[in-house]
């Protein structure tokens, strides 16, 4: 059973700093490409950056040059290292293995003055 659990989120002052974490369970790891989806208040879900099984990232035009997704394979775990934050980078973010449908719970991030 796919099992992904975000945490990290938290209230930030603009131009802040979080890192998020998922930590997947469930499946092989290695395998998967892993991504970072968010979803603001009144608007759809949206994808934020993405890395393969081989550690290529891509990213959202929004997020290119403030946000790094990384994965530890043997933590089974992705981040996303979110900078110099903006308020609309404000959502609840989403962790996604390539390979199946589950979501998690999300976690919360809410940029603020």
């Amino acid at each position: 059973q796919v099992q992904l659990v975000e945490s990290g989120g938290g209230l930030v002052q603009p131009g802040g700093s979080l890192r998020l974490s998922c930590a997947a369970s469930g499946f092989i790891f290695t395998r998967y490409g892993m991504s970072w989806y968010r979803q603001a208040p009144g608007k759809e879900r949206e994808l934020v950056a993405t890395i393969t099984s081989g550690g290529n990232t891509n990213y959202a035009d929004s997020v290119k040059g403030r946000f790094t997704i990384l994965r530890d394979n043997a933590k089974r775990t992705v981040y996303l290292q979110m900078s110099s934050l903006k308020l609309e980078d404000t959502a609840v973010y989403y962790c996604k293995c390539g390979g199946f449908a589950s979501w998690g719970q999300g976690t919360q991030v809410t940029v603020s003055s």
